[in-house]
């Protein structure tokens, strides 16, 4: 048997020997065309917090080395924003665990949990604020709540900076406190 060949019958027999997560082919083309970034309640927030004034990165690491993309990034707040579909994250509300391949599906879910809480805990150990948002919510509202928390962020930043330059001058005083600028 020629060497091609050889990989030709290995390659049919591998593919033969793995069982599909989806329970036919036809499910697994519609999953697999299901989309990581830019879907419909991402790209609403997205617009909306654009159109507040607001420049961000899109699915971009926030941290160098973690293999983990936040959908919307403000490097100088900090702040790491997640919009979270229902089915794939396991909301509360809506999510509706699938009747076929059921054991997979729940697996699946709960592995997202627990690597969303890790993600978490791994931003906010870096000093990052972490906001996660369920697809459903409405993106006006959203878009709100990551503005303030931004703008805040971003408050505290330029008063910590300010802080540590009137410390190093001589005999120079804080005239405020942080949190009490505008």
């Amino acid at each position: 048997m020629s060497h091609l060949k050889a990989q030709q019958v290995f390659v049919v027999d591998h593919a033969k020997s793995l069982k599909s997560w989806a329970s036919s082919p036809a499910v697994r083309r519609v999953m697999q065309g299901n989309r990581s970034r830019d879907t419909k309640p991402e790209m609403a927030v997205r617009y909306a917090v654009h159109a507040m004034g607001m420049r961000y990165r899109v699915s971009t690491r926030p941290l160098p080395g973690v293999r983990r993309t936040a959908d919307l990034v403000f490097r100088r707040a900090k702040v790491a924003v997640f919009i979270d579909g229902c089915f794939w994250h396991g909301c509360p509300k809506h999510h509706a665990p699938p009747k076929t391949n059921a054991g997979y599906w729940a697996s699946k879910i709960d592995g997202n949990r627990v690597r969303d809480r890790h993600t978490t805990a791994l931003l906010k150990a870096a000093g990052w604020t972490v906001l996660r948002f369920w697809s459903h919510e409405d993106p006006l509202s959203v878009a709100g709540r990551i503005v303030d928390v931004v703008q805040r962020r971003n408050r505290e930043r330029v008063a910590c900076g300010i802080l540590a330059r009137i410390g190093k001058r001589p005999g120079a005083k804080a005239r405020f406190l942080p949190g009490s600028i505008p």
